[in-house]
C-alpha cells in the first residue's frame, strides 16, 4: 500500500471510486456509479442524492482535520445555505451524521466522507486554465463575486459559534510562524538559494506587519480562505461558493487576495479587482485604509501556494503549477521588500 501515492492519477481515483461506493450505503444509495468530478488533496465524485437528484460526495486527505473540525466546517456551511447564501446544502447520513469515517483495503488510510447538494453551475474557471468561457460580463459577474464574499463575512460576524466549534487560523503563526499550516513555504526544494533567502526576507518583515495590523474584528474573522475560480460556480447570473475545506479563522482582505491574484498582471486585473471591492463595498463596509494592505495579503497568499505545492507534490496540478507559483511569490517578495 505504500505505492498508492506514486501510483497513476486513473488508478488512484479507481481506488477512490471504491471508497465512495462503500461510504454511500451510509445514505442508503447502491448500486451506483460514482462519477470523478476532481481528485486533488479530496477527490469529489458526482452521486445519487437520497431522495432524488445530485449531489457531491466527498472524500477528504487524509488526517487534514480532525472530526471536530470538519464537523465545525460543515455546520457554517449548513448555517450559511438556512441563512440565504448562495453555498451548497449538507446532505446528512440516514442517522443524521454530517460525515462518516470509511475505510477500504485498497486505500491506505481511514477516509472521512461527507455530501452536499450538487449546485447546477459552471466554475468560473481554473487555476491550469483561468477565467471560463461562461463568463460573459467580468464585470458583473466579479460585483457578484464581492457580494457573496462580503455576506461570508457578514454572516461569520454575527454567527454565534456552536459549542466546540473548531477551525485552524490563518493568523500570523498560520502564515508565517515555523509551521504554517499550508507548510513550511521556504523550504520548497524548488527554490533555489537566492529564492529562499528572498522569501525568508519577505516572511520575517510580513510577520512583523501583521502583528502591527492586529485582529480587528472590522478585517479578522472565520473566512472561507480558498475563493480560487473552481471553488466558485456560475448559474444564471448568481455566484455561489463551494469547498470551504480550508475556512478558518484569519483576515478578510485574505479572501479578497485570493481572487485578485489570479489576475494579476493581465488586461483584466483592473476591472476584476475594482469589480470585486464595489461589490464588497455594496454589503460589508472596507476602508481605503484597509485596501492599501492589500499588497502584503497577496504576499502572504503567495507563501501558501508555495506551501501548497511543497506539500502536495504528489498532485498533478501541484506539479504543473509550481514553476509559475514560485515565480510569482519571488515577484512579490521583491516588491514588498522594496516598499
Amino acid at each position: 500500500m505504500t505505492d498508492f501515492y506514486t501510483i497513476g492519477l486513473d488508478a488512484r481515483a479507481e481506488r477512490m471510486a471504491h471508497l465512495a461506493v462503500e461510504a454511500l450505503k451510509s445514505w442508503g444509495i447502491t448500486d451506483c456509479t460514482p462519477e470523478l468530478v476532481k481528485i486533488r488533496e479530496n477527490a469529489v465524485f458526482r452521486v445519487p442524492a437520497p431522495g432524488g437528484g445530485e449531489a457531491a460526495l466527498r472524500i477528504h486527505r487524509h488526517a487534514y482535520h480532525s472530526d471536530v473540525a470538519l464537523e465545525s466546517e460543515l455546520q457554517w456551511m449548513r448555517a450559511l445555505q438556512q441563512d440565504g447564501i448562495d453555498v451548497p446544502a449538507i446532505v446528512p447520513t440516514q442517522i443524521d451524521a454530517l460525515f462518516i469515517t470509511e475505510s477500504v483495503a485498497s486505500v491506505p488510510e481511514p477516509r472521512q466522507v461527507d455530501m452536499v447538494r450538487w449546485l447546477p453551475g459552471v466554475p468560473l474557471g481554473t487555476l491550469e486554465e483561468g477565467l471560463s468561457a461562461a463568463v460573459h460580463d467580468i464585470g458583473q459577474t466579479f460585483t457578484q463575486v464581492g457580494r457573496l464574499v462580503g455576506e461570508l463575512h457578514n454572516h461569520a460576524a454575527n454567527w454565534p459559534l456552536p459549542e466546540g466549534f473548531q477551525r485552524h487560523a490563518w493568523d500570523v503563526d498560520g502564515l508565517t510562524g515555523e509551521q504554517p499550516f499550508w507548510g513550511r513555504f521556504w523550504e520548497f526544494p524548488g527554490l533555489d538559494a537566492a529564492q529562499r533567502a528572498l522569501l525568508e526576507r519577505a516572511r520575517d518583515t510580513a510577520r512583523d506587519d501583521l502583528f502591527a495590523i492586529g485582529q480587528p474584528k472590522e478585517n479578522y474573522g472565520l473566512i472561507h480562505s480558498d475563493l480560487n475560480l473552481d471553488n466558485m460556480l456560475l448559474h444564471d447570473g448568481r455566484v455561489m461558493a463551494i469547498d470551504f475545506d480550508d475556512c478558518g479563522f484569519g483576515w478578510h482582505l485574505f479572501d479578497l487576495a485570493t481572487i485578485s491574484i489570479l489576475f494579476r498582471g493581465t488586461d483584466d486585473y483592473d476591472q476584476i479587482h475594482q469589480s470585486l471591492i464595489t461589490g464588497y463595498r455594496q454589503v460589508r463596509d472596507l476602508s481605503d485604509e484597509l485596501l492599501e494592505l492589500m499588497p502584503l495579503f497577496y504576499l502572504l497568499r503567495a507563501f501558501t501556494y508555495v506551501g501548497w505545492v511543497h506539500t502536495r507534490n504528489e498532485t498533478h496540478t501541484a506539479q504543473e503549477i509550481a514553476a509559475e507559483v514560485v515565480a510569482t511569490t519571488c515577484e512579490l517578495a521583491d516588491s514588498y521588500l522594496r516598499k
